[in-house]
């Protein structure tokens, strides 16, 4: 899946007392490149900048040019004012840039940029500011552009309510406002009924019961059922797009099934596969994850349960009710349409999900104050033996210490689940928002 792309903001800071001439080649070099990228829009504040009005110039650039964060280049070590100055006029996530030291020439250090890193933070921390990572390489910090990703997708985002949360689930509700002033994502609430009854073309309908047809074994259900996944689908997508939603959070129980005839859970197996951003059982915090994960370019995320733990065999079943994306389908499984719930409406995915490096995780409010929490390991391979979609993972730590994070955290009872790994970049992502990392 593609990466969300972003507007950055670039800026060199030099002396003349160091090699300047060395660092604006490296610089024009790094803006070359940059400019290359197609997950990339670059604002590049074209002069390196040696004196403050510069620094003041280059900040109201990087303001009017709408940059949502900044890498300042050390190209040089440099005076002490300039970033603050930047800082003050464009207040965006810093990525303070140090370039690897040149060759020594007659005895001289050359860049000396490092130190201006050091410098540059210690300024911006006692001046009250956090929302900054640092890194010493010729390229760029992959992991600080994909958390600025994150930060813009949340910073973006709307998120549509069906209904409410789950009953009883009281573990997933959100403080709206504490939500909006942390990230600046919005939350609307619906009705189920807005997105079950929204118009929808019958072009759509038919290509998405095609895709049924052709993606599932459906000899579990009937006819009926199977044009009410595809009905469904178009009207969510119908919905959502016109709303503008960035993700839906859905209370997919107890009434959805009695309202429109299925729970939604095959549709929103399909729906993910389109790219968009589904929860269940309200939950908007595992909606806010799947987010950031998409945004960094994580491919389809999946909302996941802690199902089972396996101490002996060091396991945990990472499972839902059947509403994981149908792309994630481990190749030698069948995957059906069941109905074990809601009377036999449930209508639901079922499929064991394909083996390979795996992430878990969450962003998780108690009263209004984030905290993330992460984990990765492997999925392996097991038998069809359940309904629903899940996956067998191995966790990095033992299981117990997984279940124990867990518990005793405190957290929700769903997770965002991905293919990859993305734990630097939710790090960066937790530094630059000041978000707990448990």
């Amino acid at each position: 899946m593609a990466k969300r792309k972003i507007r950055l903001g670039i800026v060199c800071l030099t002396r003349n007392t160091f090699d300047f001439k060395a660092a604006e080649e490296i610089y024009r070099g790094i803006v070359k490149k940059l400019e290359a990228r197609e997950d990339i829009s670059l604002a590049a504040f074209a002069d390196p900048v040696m004196e403050i009005p510069q620094a003041i110039e280059a900040g109201e650039f990087l303001r009017r040019e709408g940059a949502e964060a900044v890498a300042v280049v050390s190209g040089t070590f440099h005076l002490g004012g300039l970033v603050l100055e930047i800082k003050k006029r464009c207040d965006k996530p810093l990525l303070l840039w140090g370039l690897p030291e040149l060759p020594y020439n007659g005895g001289k250090i050359r860049l000396n940029s490092v130190c201006g890193v050091n410098l540059n933070a210690s300024n911006l921390f006692k001046s009250g500011y956090r929302d900054f990572a640092y890194k010493v390489s010729s390229d760029i910090d992959e992991d600080w552009l994909d958390a600025v990703r994150m930060i813009s997708a949340l910073r973006e985002g709307r998120i549509g309510v069906l209904g409410s949360r789950a009953h009883g689930f009281y573990n997933v509700g959100v403080d709206e406002l504490a939500l909006y002033r942390k990230y600046g994502c919005s939350v609307e609430f619906c009705e189920l009924s807005e997105a079950y009854s929204f118009d929808a073309d019958e072009k759509s309908v038919a290509e998405y019961r095609e895709r049924t047809d052709r993606l599932f074994d459906g000899s579990g259900v009937t006819e009926v059922q199977k044009d009410k996944v595809a009905v469904l689908c178009a009207r969510l997508k119908a919905f959502m797009q016109a709303r503008g939603f960035s993700a839906l959070a859905v209370r997919c129980w107890p009434e959805f099934a009695a309202g429109f005839g299925i729970a939604p859970c095959a549709s929103m197996s399909l729906l993910q596969d389109d790219g968009f951003v589904l929860a269940c059982e309200g939950d908007v915090d595992c909606a806010l994850t799947m987010l950031c994960h998409k945004a960094a370019g994580a491919d389809v995320p999946f909302m996941a349960d802690i199902s089972q733990v396996d101490d002996a065999a060091g396991t945990a079943l990472m499972w839902h009710c059947g509403v994981a994306p149908r792309s994630l389908c481990a190749a030698d499984c069948t995957a059906t349409l069941d109905t074990y719930f809601a009377g036999g409406r449930g209508v639901t995915a079922g499929f064991v999900m394909k083996c390979g490096r795996v992430e878990i995780a969450r962003l998780d409010s108690v009263n209004g104050k984030y905290r993330l929490y992460t984990e990765t390991g492997t999925a392996v391979p097991m038998e069809k033996q359940l309904t629903g979609t899940y996956a067998k993972v191995k966790f990095d730590r033992p299981a117990k210490e997984v279940l124990d994070r867990v518990i005793y955290g405190g957290i929700a009872h769903h997770v965002s689940m991905v293919y990859g790994d993305y734990g630097k970049a939710f790090e960066t992502f937790a530094r630059l928002t000041d978000t707990e990392i448990l």
